[in-house]
Formats: structure tokens, C-alpha cells, sequence
């Protein structure tokens, strides 16, 4: 058991002025970070000054932005994880069958994090990469690690709505939400039709171990098409299901 001694607050707070930078928050002042993160401005501006002096943030005087030093943190512990280096080949594989882009990625609070991905084109308007974070409850790969907690987790997770909207489509009523969490639970894959980004839809499927357990999702991305439930039920679900089979024994 970790008591209190054990910890260094330092180092915890330090993590926390980190996380505070997202995709929507890559430039951010003391008072941003101070109010994000929970901590006072004098801990927040000590935390932030410390990265810029280990290269981790880069400083203008008043905004400070992270340097891609911090990548090594991220790819390290990338590296230790089996499910990247197992998952990267079908991935490959998949989106030269398929023309799209997929991904593979774990649950991680409210959001998913990416930890493999294959890109065909560029659909998004922002990168997406390992490492990269997105809400869970508006992304194809979110809604199907969600539907795999038990309900009452998956509630809490969601929080309290309305959730915010990243496009006119995106859902943001957790009741409705939760609803459609149980529809994906029993047909075993979630499909979002541009509820992440204008254009863009996905269909994503668990990714199950040997024991029978969710460990991670992976999904293929499209464009947004008049065909696309076809498309879904014909081309990209056979081939994630076909990849979801052939995963499940590596993973243990």
C-alpha cells in the first residue's frame, strides 16, 4: 500500500500542469494553467519554469507551449506496453485492405488515448497519433470501452450534462448516451456518423483477450458518404472483426 510519505508532491503536481495542455489547450499562460489544473498561480508558475528549464516547455514571456521533449515520456511508456507492438502489424495490414485510416486505443478516465495507429489519409483536422487523447463519449472507440464498464462506472464517467458539443451532431445528454452505450453492448460494435468532426465517421469493435475481457477497441475511420451504413456492414466490420479474432489469442 502507497501511504502518504511515499509520495512526492512535487513530481504529482508537476504531472498535473502537464495534462493541462490538450489539442484544444496548446498555448496556455500561469493563470490558464492555474485554474486547469487545481493549483495555486505561485506552484503553477514554479511548475511550468521548471519544464522550460528542462526543454519539456517552451516560455514566450507570457504563453508557454510543450516541446516535443515530452514525447519521450509518452513513447517510453508506449514502448512497454505489449498491446502497441502486437496491434501495429494488423493495423497496417487492415488499412492497406480497407483504403481508411484505424486506430487502436485504451480507456483512460472520460477520454481515450491512442496507443497505435495506421493512417491512410487525413480526414481530421487536427493529427492524430499514439499518445493522442479524444472524449470517449463522443468517439467510436469511447462509446465501445465505455459499454464494456458496468453501467454505473460508465455513468460516472460521462459526469454531469450536457456534455460539450464538438460539432451540430455530436450527442451530449448522458441519458442518451447511456442509451446508445447499451445498443453498442448488445451489437457488439459502436458507429458515430460526425459527432467528432464534421466529414469524419467510424466504426469501432472491443478488443477482447484470451480471457474473454475488453482490453482496448480499434476502429477504421471514413468519410462521411451516402453509402456509409453499406459500407460499414459490408467492407469495415468484417475486416475489424476479422482483426479482433486475430488479436485475441496474442493478447494473453
Amino acid at each position: 500500500m502507497i501511504t502518504e510519505r511515499d509520495r512526492m508532491g512535487g513530481l504529482a503536481k508537476g504531472l498535473a500542469v502537464i495534462e493541462t495542455f490538450t489539442a484544444d489547450r496548446p498555448r496556455q499562460s500561469i493563470a490558464q494553467v492555474s485554474a486547469a489544473s487545481g493549483l495555486d498561480r505561485a506552484t503553477a508558475r514554479r511548475c511550468l519554469l521548471t519544464l522550460a528549464h528542462h526543454g519539456y516547455a517552451d516560455y514566450d514571456g507570457k504563453f508557454f507551449t510543450l516541446t516535443p521533449r515530452v514525447l519521450r515520456l509518452g513513447t517510453a511508456c508506449l514502448a512497454t506496453m505489449p498491446l502497441p507492438q502486437i496491434v501495429q502489424p494488423f493495423l497496417d495490414r487492415l488499412s492497406e485492405e480497407i483504403g481508411q485510416s484505424s486506430s487502436a486505443s485504451m480507456l483512460d478516465g472520460s477520454e481515450i488515448v491512442y496507443v497505435a495507429r495506421a493512417a491512410q489519409r487525413r480526414l481530421m483536422a487536427i493529427s492524430l497519433m499514439p499518445g493522442s487523447r479524444l472524449p470517449a463519449f463522443c468517439t467510436s472507440m469511447g462509446r465501445v470501452l465505455l459499454a464494456a464498464l458496468p453501467p454505473d462506472e460508465a455513468r460516472a464517467r460521462l459526469g454531469q450534462g450536457p456534455l460539450p458539443a464538438r460539432t451540430p451532431l455530436t450527442r451530449t445528454d448522458p441519458d442518451a448516451i447511456m442509451a446508445e452505450l447499451d445498443h453498442v453492448r448488445r451489437q457488439g460494435f459502436a458507429r458515430i456518423d460526425q459527432e467528432v468532426e464534421i466529414g469524419l465517421c467510424s466504426v469501432a469493435v472491443p478488443l477482447l483477450d484470451a480471457r474473454g475481457r475488453v482490453v482496448a477497441a480499434l476502429n477504421v475511420g471514413y468519410p462521411a458518404m451516402a453509402d456509409g451504413a453499406d459500407q460499414v456492414r459490408t467492407r469495415f466490420l468484417p475486416a475489424l472483426l476479422s482483426v479482433q479474432q486475430a488479436v485475441r489469442p496474442m493478447l494473453g
